[in-house]
């Protein structure tokens, strides 16, 4: 691959779906299985609790998102809620702890993967995502994404100060998993308040600007093994994904260039940027598998990348 400038590039061509049902399928074959995942981590949830599910005599999957046991055995904690549990200064079990290096472990290793294949939040998010593009709806004001990272931080302190995990006490996503499984709390109530707040005021705004579980993996997201694989070569810069992307500014096509990848942690991996680019120039791939364009480095004209949205 080798990085061509804008004016020896192929025109660019935008998307156009499939007219047949066989393509329309194949396009959305990502966020088909996206909401398999999400479902059905919830229905592994819901079916151990209240239809005794069971593998060799084991309970499938019980607990909550903030700490369970898969097969009676393994447990899973999530990494940032025992961090915050850390810093409240409670002495954990020594099984919370494993199950917060098995999941640190995982998502070091697939990114922010968490976000847009396991968070039910998501499913909520993504219906105010899609009606703001049919509306055409205006963000109310304007918020940097590194908000997250300072809520992060203050949910961290918080902790410290309370002596309780500050952010477990008000996540919404805890909320509603609650809610849907065990038929406690006010998930759906909150759930309303995310879409409202996605729909009518901040676009992405939860997930995108807010959420300290998002910032979280997305810092270990830096490291991932699991890459969006970008070839400059054959990209003509139509913007079409940036257009569909969550987290536009991980889209950075010089630097994509340079490293044959999607090196931001703050990408999901939802892989919405696959299917849609017309030139096939995005798939996934593992880190060593992605190669930079030989001619990367070489300067660029400023009309050469897109301009990404907030």
């Amino acid at each position: 691959m080798s990085a061509i400038p804008l004016s020896t590039r192929r025109a660019a061509r935008l998307y156009t779906p499939p007219a047949t049902l066989a393509g329309k399928l194949h396009d959305a074959g990502y966020l088909i299985l996206r909401r398999i995942t999400q479902v059905g981590v919830l229905l592994l949830f819901f079916g151990t609790l209240h239809w005794g599910w069971q593998v060799m005599g084991q309970p499938v999957l019980r607990g909550n998102l903030s700490a369970s046991e898969l097969l009676g055995v393994i447990p899973l904690a999530d990494p940032f809620a025992v961090l915050q549990q850390l810093a409240s200064g409670h002495a954990l079990q020594a099984t919370v702890l494993l199950g917060a290096a098995i999941l640190l472990v995982f998502y070091a290793l697939a990114g922010r993967v968490f976000c847009s294949w396991v968070c039910p939040m998501n499913m909520v998010t993504d219906l105010a995502g899609w009606l703001r593009g049919k509306f055409d709806l205006n963000n109310l004001f304007r918020l940097q994404r590194g908000t997250r990272y300072w809520v992060m931080g203050m949910a961290l302190v918080l902790s410290a100060l309370m002596g309780v995990a500050a952010f477990e006490w008000v996540s919404p996503i805890s909320m509603l998993h609650r809610e849907i499984i065990f038929g406690v709390g006010m998930g759906l109530s909150a759930a309303l308040g995310i879409f409202i707040f996605d729909l009518l005021i901040l676009k992405h705004g939860w997930c995108g600007h807010l959420c300290p579980l998002g910032a979280f993996y997305g810092l270990l997201g830096n490291a991932a093994l699991l890459r969006v694989r970008f070839d400059d070569s054959s990209c003509t810069h139509c913007g079409e994904c940036v257009r569909v992307c969550p987290e536009p500014q991980v889209l950075n096509f010089k630097k994509a260039a340079e490293s044959g990848m999607v090196t931001a942690g703050a990408c999901t991996n939802c892989a919405r940027c696959v299917p849609i680019c017309p030139e096939d120039s995005l798939d996934f791939a593992l880190r060593w598998d992605a190669h930079p364009s030989p001619g990367a480095s070489q300067p660029r004209t400023p009309n050469s990348t897109v301009r990404n949205t907030p």
